[in-house]
C-alpha cells in the first residue's frame, strides 16, 4: 500500500484513536512509523501519554513509531514571516511597513490556516525518507478537504499571475527608451522565480497525493456522521482522490441475551439502530468498511491501541514512493 496514510471524518467520530492504532499496527510490522498530526485538537499527546511537538519524537514503549503534532498557529506565523521576508527584498523600504500590516490582516483571514497547514504537511512529505510509512490524524472533514483542493486551485491562480507578471514585464521593457534599460529582465524576475517555485511545489503536492496516498475516513453509526462522509467521499472524488476504505468507530456493545433491565433494552435498540446505519454505509457507499470498532470502557491508549490496531483490516506493506 501507499506509503503516506490518511484519516479523516467528522470532528469527533475517533480519527486520532484510529490513526494512532493504525500507526502501532505498522510499527509492530517492523515499519519505521510516524504518526502526524495536523488537527488543531491534538490528541495525539493525550493517547500516547507524552507531549509531542514539531518535530519528530519517538513514542516510548513502542520501537520504530515516532509522532509529531503541527500546531496550526505556530505554522501559519512561520508562513507569513517567509512571504514578508521574501516581498522585503523584492521592494522599496518605504512598501515595508505596508506590507507588514497587509501580512497582519492576512493571519486572519480564511485560508491563511489552510495554506500553511497545507506546506507544513507537504514538507513532511518531501522529507519523510527516514520513515517507511507516515500516518496523517486530519483536522475534520471540512478543513480536510479544503487542505486536499488547494494544489488544484492554486496551481491554476498561479499560472494566472506569472501570466499577468510576463505581460507587465513585456511592457516594461517595450516602454524604454534611450538609455532607459528594464529594471528586470523576464529570466532573472524574482517574482517569476517565486511564482515558479510555488506552482513546482503544487504539482509535487497533487501528484504526491494521488500517486502515494492512500485515504481512510473514520465515521460513527449515526445518520449525520452517515452523510457528511457520503460527501467527502464525493468530493474527494471530484479531486481524483480515492477514498481506501471506512472505519466504522463507537459501536455500542450488545448486552448479553439473558440481560433484560432498562440498560439492557437501550443497547438493543442502540444496536438495532446502528446495525440500519452500517447497513446503509455497506449498500450505498462504495468504499468497504475495513473496520468496525466498538467502544471501549476505558479510554484507548496503552495496549488497548493494539486492540484497536487488530480490528483494522489495512495492511501494513509499504511500498517505495513513486512521485516523491
Amino acid at each position: 500500500m501507499e506509503p503516506f496514510v490518511f484519516f479523516g471524518g467528522k470532528g469527533g467520530v475517533g480519527k486520532t484513536t484510529v490513526s494512532c492504532a493504525y500507526g502501532v499496527k505498522s510499527a509492530r510490522a517492523g515499519l519505521d512509523t510516524l504518526v502526524v498530526s495536523t488537527d488543531p485538537a491534538h490528541s495525539v499527546t493525550d493517547v500516547f501519554d507524552q507531549t509531542f511537538g514539531d518535530d519528530p519524537a519517538a513514542v516510548e514503549g513502542i520501537d520504530g513509531l515516532d509522532a509529531m503534532e503541527i500546531d496550526p498557529e505556530t505554522e501559519t506565523q512561520r508562513h507569513l514571516n517567509g512571504i514578508r521576508n521574501d516581498l522585503s527584498e523584492q521592494v522599496s523600504a518605504a512598501m515595508v511597513n505596508e506590507i507588514n500590516q497587509q501580512l497582519e490582516m492576512a493571519h486572519q483571514t480564511p485560508g491563511a490556516y489552510e495554506s500553511a497547514l497545507f506546506d507544513r504537511f507537504v514538507d513532511v512529505m518531501r522529507n519523510a525518507d527516514p520513515y517507511d510509512r507516515v500516518v496523517f490524524d486530519t483536522s475534520p472533514t471540512g478543513s480536510t478537504l479544503r487542505l486536499l483542493g488547494l494544489p488544484e486551485f492554486l496551481e491554476g491562480w498561479i499560472d494566472r499571475l506569472m501570466h499577468k507578471r510576463e505581460k507587465s514585464i513585456d511592457l516594461f521593457e517595450k516602454a524604454a527608451i534611450g538609455s532607459n534599460e528594464p529594471r528586470r529582465v523576464m529570466d532573472g524576475d524574482p517574482v517569476l522565480a517565486r511564482l515558479q517555485d510555488r506552482k513546482e511545489f503544487f504539482e509535487f503536492a497533487g501528484g504526491a497525493l494521488q500517486a502515494d496516498a492512500a485515504f481512510f475516513l473514520v465515521l460513527n453509526p449515526d445518520q449525520l456522521s452517515v452523510n457528511e462522509t457520503r460527501r467527502a467521499i464525493a468530493e474527494m472524488r471530484e479531486r481524483d482522490l480515492s477514498v481506501r476504505g471506512l472505519v466504522a468507530n463507537k459501536l455500542t456493545p450488545e448486552p448479553d441475551p439473558d440481560e433484560d433491565g432498562r440498560g439492557a433494552r437501550y443497547l438493543r435498540d442502540r444496536v438495532a439502530t446502528e446495525n440500519e446505519r452500517l447497513q446503509e454505509v455497506r449498500e450505498t457507499l462504495d468504499p468497504p468498511l475495513v473496520a468496525e470498532i466498538t467502544t471501549r470502557t476505558a479510554e484507548v491508549k496503552g495496549d488497548l491501541l493494539d486492540d484497536v490496531a487488530a480490528e483494522l483490516d489495512v495492511e501494513t506493506d509499504a511500498e517505495v514512493p513513486t512521485f516523491v
